[in-house]
């Protein structure tokens, strides 16, 4: 009798990762990778095509059945998640109309949010969760239809990631409800169900999909997608959902007063409660266990400025992290913002960018590196602090994803924040955690059992005074130089347009 493994797979910002993992006990067998990168056609636009997503998936299936195969193990279950929330506009036979528009770091639909909060009834937005972010799915629908009109002839169909490939591997339409509720304001966190005067006015073009909770089972391999990946026909496909809430299913912090830290190329933190909560700039979602609710919050940049640096710098960025580790507290007088990308949470600033202040002849890659993982980690602290501010419990976390490896991001984001951090032996993140999901359609799938925590990150008390001052002066940093960056953001737009507009006459003139 062959040994039963379970297949997760994951669709991250970077790459899409997939572990074969044994059912019993979690370990992982195999683990196979296809790097990518989305586009940015222009400023404040993060883009892929929702086809090299399935392109991936198929690949890395057809890769871990071989490996199956070898081991003599049968997979039995499988689960999909990704990052989010995305928004996938498909027809009715879930092929992609145009491009996925990916989550918060795409800051595009400025202008709709200002709409939509002037047209929605007040009620309507709480019941989604709060004010409309970069995060929200609703202004990007709005986008595409003032932008890209071309998309809504036919019928068309609302996906995630995870949706999307569930429906590639099945053939078969259904959204968890953690997803769902972060599509505001297409969703009611109060009835737990999609809002029908919320689409009306925001997007009536678009169908919404039926809601499963993650963990749910979709449906079953189809003969075409078991052609396509090396699946059996007939293998169960159970709903997935966000990138970072797989996480926090990987290391069991989904139930109430847990917390998940995930470091990757950005960071993302997850509280759980058993009632919702609201705090000024993070974002209030349903929880994956019914029951549940969420307060997240998300940087848009993390590892993401480290590997800047050593591209700059031409060092590796191992190398550069581990020459930051040997820099004391402070960075010998440098300090910075981490906001690359924009700022999520909590302040919500799509313009916002980094910045490095106090830059002398005397410094070099190292103190710069650690900088970075400093501004970084007191991010972490800004969001830790509106958490608590919002009646949060926040005593320790369990950390999770790529950076959670590193000794030296850690021991930063411990000692800035004081919160202890709860390593667990396997750390490799979302895709492990649709594994677990996917092991429990056939029985329990116990964390004790699955992920055993293997080490803790205490705070360093000596660090607590030094990130204290660091913490005050990083919040005045930001206020102080706010305006001169989103003056510069805007004559970048400004050359954009003048540069765009000089390409549409070269074109037109080449044509005549």
């Amino acid at each position: 009798m062959p040994g039963e493994a379970v297949l997760g797979i994951d669709v991250g910002t970077s790459s899409t990762k997939g572990v074969l993992v044994d059912r019993g006990d979690g370990r992982i067998i195999a683990v196979a990778v296809r790097q990518h990168a989305p586009s940015r056609p222009g400023v404040g636009f993060v883009e892929m095509d929702a086809e090299q997503w399935w392109s991936e998936c198929r690949g890395i299936a057809a890769e871990l059945a071989a490996v199956a195969v070898l081991h003599g193990v049968r997979i039995v279950a499988v689960g999909v998640s990704g990052m989010g929330p995305c928004t996938v506009v498909t027809d009715e036979h879930d092929r992609p109309v145009g491009a996925a528009i990916l989550y918060g770091v795409d800051t595009r639909a400025t202008e709709q949010i200002a709409q939509l909060h002037d047209e929605l009834d007040p009620a309507i937005v709480d019941a989604a969760g709060g004010p409309l972010t970069s995060q929200a799915v609703g202004p990007k629908l709005r986008w595409i239809e003032q932008h890209e009109p071309w998309r809504l002839d036919g019928r068309r169909r609302l996906h995630g990631v995870s949706s999307f490939i569930a429906a590639r591997l099945t053939g078969r339409w259904m959204l968890d409800h953690h997803s769902a509720s972060q599509c505001a304001p297409l969703y009611d966190q109060r009835v737990g169900d999609w809002s029908e005067p919320a689409r009306a006015l925001v997007a009536e073009w678009i169908e919404l999909p039926p809601l499963g909770w993650p963990g749910d089972r979709v449906g079953t391999v189809t003969a075409t997608a078991a052609e396509a990946t090396g699946l059996a026909i007939g293998t169960p496909v159970v709903l997935g959902t966000v990138d970072a809430w797989a996480e926090s299913v990987a290391v069991g912090a989904i139930g109430p007063g847990d917390l998940m830290l995930m470091y990757g190329t950005t960071f993302f933190l997850i509280a759980t409660a058993d009632r919702a909560r609201r705090a000024p700039g993070m974002w209030s979602t349903v929880g994956v266990r019914r029951g549940t609710s969420n307060l997240a919050g998300g940087l848009a940049t993390s590892g993401a400025v480290t590997r800047w640096a050593g591209a700059l710098t031409g060092r590796g960025e191992a190398e550069l992290v581990a020459a930051a580790g040997e820099v004391p507290v402070g960075s010998r007088g440098l300090l910075a913002l981490p906001y690359f990308a924009g700022e999520r949470t909590p302040i919500q600033d799509p313009d916002a960018r980094g910045a490095i202040v106090g830059l002398g002849l005397e410094h070099g890659p190292a103190e710069i590196a650690r900088a970075l993982i400093e501004s970084v980690a007191l991010a972490v602290r800004h969001n830790l602090d509106v958490l608590v501010g919002s009646g949060a419990a926040v005593t320790v976390a369990d950390a999770i994803g790529g950076g959670s490896s590193s000794e030296v991001w850690t021991r930063i984001v411990a000692d800035a924040t004081g919160v202890p951090q709860r390593l667990r032996r396997e750390r490799i993140g979302a895709s492990h955690g649709m594994a677990m999901l996917a092991a429990a359609e056939h029985g329990e799938a116990p964390i004790e059992r699955w992920n055993p925590v293997v080490a803790v990150v205490e705070p360093d008390p000596s660090a607590r005074a030094g990130y204290d001052r660091l913490s005050t002066r990083f919040r005045e940093l930001y206020p102080a130089t706010r305006d001169i960056v989103h003056a510069l953001v805007d004559d970048e737009r400004a050359s954009e347009t003048v540069l765009a507009a000089a390409d549409h006459e070269r074109n037109r003139n080449a044509d005549v």
